[in-house]
């Protein structure tokens, strides 16, 4: 039985340091994303290797991981919430609805996705900020003054919300497609082929789990389809989040406006899908790494 004890705490951390490990890896590309997405002033005709050099030159090779550290304090409740509250949906679409199959796994990740931004979205806005600042022009000082500026001039609570909606929508997909994916690879390999693709897990050889270097490729796999099918979501969310930091901020202020704004502006290559080859180089390695640490934790937490 204390085996059983907290499991659900036990899920909480091994999500949360799924989540760290993932986003520690691909930090770098992160910035350089918001950089790009958003057309900051000083990167704005640079392309992604460019700016991966240019950074370093104007703030230091630790520019890079700017707004990490406030990253790092969204990220672990993130991985958290999301790893959690997919365990414990599936359990209850399964148990109320009678739903099973690949099917739930696609609604558990959603609703997991949804959860996990909800709890977590004005660590995120807060981070966006600090990461669009660039040396010498600073607005805010750290993350705590940024919590209190954006409390104080954008309107109490609300202030730290701006943008949820596209989030959400684009999150659902993005998770849903996650975990559906990874979930039904993982399946059909350890059906199909046990001794190519498994081996027994270390906290309960009943159970078999997939090799590590299989692992990666299955969650690679997954973070490339989910992010094609939700990326022009995340585009709008980004450009509602900087909200008066840019210019036209009045077109800009539903998501549907958003998503016009973009595709008038720029077209679906430049505009929608703009950056979508660096969020592969990007989001492939982090849900390869996600999954995988997240499965190695399972074991070693004895959630098996």
């Amino acid at each position: 039985a204390a085996r059983r004890d907290f499991y659900w705490l036990r899920s909480f951390i091994a999500g949360g340091v799924a989540g760290c490990c993932a986003k520690t890896t691909t930090a770098p590309l992160d910035r350089v994303k918001i950089l790009l997405q958003a057309h900051n002033h000083h990167y704005k005709h640079l392309g992604v290797f460019s700016t991966l050099r240019a950074v370093p030159k104007k703030e230091g090779y630790l520019g890079l991981y700017k707004g990490n550290g406030a990253m790092m304090i969204r990220i672990f409740p993130y991985g958290a919430i999301q790893f959690m509250a997919f365990d414990q949906y599936k359990k209850v679409i399964k148990k109320q609805l009678g739903i099973s199959g690949h099917v739930h796994r696609l609604m558990a990740g959603s609703m997991a996705g949804i959860t996990a931004v909800i709890c977590t979205y004005p660590l995120d806005m807060v981070r966006v900020r600090l990461a669009f600042q660039v040396k010498g022009e600073h607005k805010y000082m750290g993350i705590i003054h940024a919590f209190k500026m954006i409390y104080t001039k954008e309107g109490g609570l609300s202030g730290f919300y701006r943008g949820l909606m596209p989030t959400v929508v684009g999150m659902a997909p993005y998770a849903g497609f996650s975990f559906f994916t990874f979930g039904t690879l993982k399946s059909i390999g350890l059906a199909q082929a046990p001794n190519l693709l498994g081996r027994p897990s270390l906290d309960n050889p009943d159970v078999l789990v997939l090799k590590t270097h299989v692992n990666l490729l299955c969650g690679g796999i997954a973070g490339a389809i989910a992010q094609t099918i939700s990326y022009p979501l995340d585009v709008t969310r980004r450009r509602m989040q900087l909200g008066a930091v840019l210019p036209d901020s009045e077109k800009c202020l539903t998501m549907v406006q958003t998503l016009k704004y973009v595709y008038q502006q720029h077209g679906i290559r430049r505009g929608l899908y703009r950056g979508l080859s660096l969020n592969y180089i990007r989001c492939i390695p982090s849900q390869a790494v996600a999954f995988t640490t997240y499965e190695l934790m399972k074991q070693f937490l004895h959630l098996n």
